[in-house]
């Protein structure tokens, strides 16, 4: 980011402006529309859920935020910079850290050295990158564990792992990408509160893409609903769990975890 979009980025906080701002976005392939003039914000502090059944469009409209695609058409602003088309590792340098849906971490290496990968992030400072990961393992209760071998991990581990590296960039906004799914309830519980004290003690602004309703509706102050590429609801959790829309299209098509 230049000291000009730094400068903007201020002043959009000061007055009210949202951190990422995703307006009329498209992304078609190979003529099919992924997604489809998709509109969404997210606040400076903010939880965000992004909802819908699988094959909507929520991944893909991820990758379009965080420069794994470019959109077709439409607007994605952060920090009041234009961020539409950007490689990936310049929004990643901008502020924008992810996880991904499978978790891979790097079997050879250990909790540490995976977490490091993200703390290299616009550094080749080794001390500074092993605080950066220290920092992020130890956020999500893991720095015990940061001399165990990544093959060692259960899976609930790994997907914290797979937090760790994106929290070891120093992201303004972490997206987070079904991070929950597969954990059982009382594993879903604590990563929530993981995601809270993220929240609250750091001022982590948070988007995240969740099938898991359990989490959604413990975290989320705002959610958006993705179907068939549109946003076709939004509002706070009650309000879309109430929308006969979404109880239609996504809830009803299934029980909510």
């Amino acid at each position: 980011m230049t000291p000009a979009e730094a400068a903007t980025a201020r002043a959009g906080a000061a007055a009210g402006a949202p951190m990422l701002d995703v307006a009329g976005v498209s992304k078609s392939f190979r003529g099919l529309k992924a997604v489809a003039g998709a509109s969404l914000s997210v606040a400076h502090g903010e939880i965000v859920a992004l909802i819908g059944p699988n094959g909507a469009g929520k991944t893909t409209l991820f990758n379009l935020v965080a420069g794994a695609l470019a959109p077709d058409e439409g607007a994605i602003r952060f920090l009041g910079a234009d961020i539409a088309g950007e490689r990936s590792d310049r929004i990643c340098a901008a502020g924008i850290g992810r996880t991904f849906q499978i978790v891979k971490p790097f079997a050879d290496m250990t909790v540490l050295e995976n977490a490091m990968v993200g703390g290299f992030r616009g550094t080749s400072d080794r001390r500074q990158a092993r605080r950066r990961a220290e920092r992020a393992l130890r956020s999500l209760d893991m720095w015990l564990q940061r001399d165990r071998p990544a093959s060692a991990l259960t899976l609930p581990d790994r997907k914290r792992l797979e937090v760790a590296r994106a929290l070891a960039t120093e992201p303004k906004l972490l997206l987070l990408d079904e991070v929950m799914a597969g954990l059982r309830p009382t594993e879903t519980d604590q990563m929530v509160a993981a995601f809270r004290r993220l929240n609250a003690e750091h001022g982590r602004t948070i988007l995240l893409i969740e099938h898991v309703m359990r989490a959604v509706m413990a975290l989320a102050q705002r959610v958006y609903v993705l179907h068939h590429g549109e946003i076709i609801a939004s509002g706070t959790p009650q309000q879309v769990t109430a929308d006969p829309r979404v109880l239609e299209s996504y809830l009803g098509a299934g029980t909510p975890h």
